[in-house]
């Protein structure tokens, strides 16, 4: 049963601590609005939770942004404690997400790879010498 609770207040966090976020009422400059949070893990007696941070810049940003929003826990948890009304409030515990940026940055070099594949299959047939024949390509056989 516990486990269930702890199942459905971590996206009820994740949506308060967000939300926070965007009305600007985190003053720490290290915490901007590109800052979110991507997901909230709970542990299974609700004595704290895990809040993952990204950020759609870079990965400093990421890190910086964890670092204010740690340093902003005390408040953080003050708020919640208004507006969700629980007994007990989650000690709150930032760490840096950087799977988002991680993915990103492969889909690029996957994108630069297909570009620069598909631009070499693409020579003109005036390019080869008198004889030569242009490679095969691989639709072709």
């Amino acid at each position: 049963m516990a486990e269930l609770r702890a199942q459905r207040l971590g996206p009820l966090i994740q949506e308060k601590i967000s939300s926070l976020i965007l009305e600007g009422r985190i003053k720490d400059k290290r915490v901007n609005p590109f800052v979110s949070i991507t997901r909230v893990k709970v542990s299974g007696d609700l004595s704290y939770a895990d809040v993952y941070v990204s950020d759609i810049r870079s990965k400093a940003n990421i890190e910086r942004g964890a670092e204010g929003l740690q340093s902003a826990a005390g408040f953080i948890q003050a708020q919640l404690n208004l507006s969700m009304r629980l007994r007990k409030i989650p000690r709150l515990r930032f760490h840096a997400d950087l799977s988002i940026r991680e993915g990103f940055d492969l889909v690029q070099k996957i994108e630069m790879l297909t570009s620069a594949d598909t631009s070499a299959a693409e020579i003109p047939a005036d390019v080869f010498q008198d004889g030569e024949t242009p490679p095969a390509n691989k639709e072709d056989t």
